[in-house]
């Protein structure tokens, strides 16, 4: 069973806590170190604009400041994690405007990364025919070796004039830096009964917490008006791969005349001394809308 503390989620009261770069409308797809997985024992972020990754830090995890100037390098969707004394880093990856990989780099300081290995491009039907992608990678490490979850194909959305992706898929490894094994068939899709991922499955975040699979999936789907939404919803599994709700409402969702008006979006979960803290980005508007970072905090009794 699940802990309550997923289901009990409350928005920061200073949100957005990062707002785009100068001349930028997004920033997006935060992952998230706390102060004892850093060097320097300060919380480290990094996220997504259009023209690549930017790397932030903080002191509390709340107020944050950019780490380096400007995008280390091109690229969408980040994941970072601590290996011993390395630092992982997986991320979405453009090898042409039609196709894209998760990709890995490493590092030992947080500053300096070495080059791209490609992990994992499309390869089946599935994911993707004139638009062929995966991305939104999210890395578990257990007893099982190392799952390495992604998002592949997309649908689009008419209303934003951009794409989202249509299903979720599994590759497994026993090494971090693979080869990784794809299961031949997504483990999330869309699906009409399933209000909100009635248009698209997104992307998941995946956590083991008291030996249970717990799953934050932030779906796409049409509101009853018609209009292209996300929110994030809690899912549960008792293998990581079988997955179904675990309550019918979101944990988080789009809030009228707010920064997150009509899309709450992908995410990263980290503990911190009594406290689950979820950093997320949110979307204000649809064709034109701005993507900030904000962060949702849970107690732990």
């Amino acid at each position: 069973m699940i802990p309550q503390y997923w289901n009990e989620f409350q928005d920061f009261h200073l949100n957005p806590v990062i707002e785009p770069p100068r001349f930028e409308w997004l920033i997006a797809d935060p992952t998230v170190l706390t102060p004892s997985e850093t060097p320097d024992g300060k919380w480290r972020l990094w996220a997504n604009s259009l023209r690549g990754i930017h790397h932030y830090l903080s002191d509390d995890g709340y107020g944050w400041e950019k780490a380096q100037e400007g995008p280390l390098f091109g690229g969408l969707r980040p994941f970072v994690r601590r290996e011993g004394d390395d630092f992982y880093m997986f991320w979405e990856r453009f090898k042409s405007a039609r196709c894209s990989v998760v990709a890995v780099r490493k590092s030992h300081d947080l500053y300096n990364w070495s080059d791209p290995v490609d992990l994992l491009e499309p390869c089946f039907h599935w994911e993707g025919k004139y638009f062929r992608t995966n991305g939104n990678p999210c890395l578990l490490k257990g007893q099982f070796g190392y799952r390495l979850y992604y998002s592949a194909a997309t649908v689009f959305l008419w209303d934003c004039l951009f794409p989202e992706p249509r299903f979720i898929g599994v590759a497994e490894s026993d090494s971090i830096m693979g080869p990784y094994r794809k299961r031949p068939e997504p483990i999330l899709s869309p699906s009409p009964d399933l209000p909100y991922r009635n248009f698209g499955a997104g992307a998941i975040k995946v956590y083991l917490d008291q030996g249970n699979f717990v799953g934050l999936n932030n779906g796409i789907y049409k509101d009853k008006r018609g209009h292209s939404r996300s929110a994030i919803m809690l899912l549960k599994s008792e293998d990581g791969l079988n997955w179904e709700q675990a309550k019918n409402e979101p944990i988080l969702k789009p809030e009228p005349f707010s920064w997150k008006r009509a899309f709450v979006y992908q995410l990263d979960v980290v503990r911190y001394k009594n406290e689950l803290r979820l950093y997320y980005n949110a979307r204000d508007g649809w064709f034109i809308g701005r993507e900030c970072i904000g962060v949702a905090v849970s107690q732990i009794e």
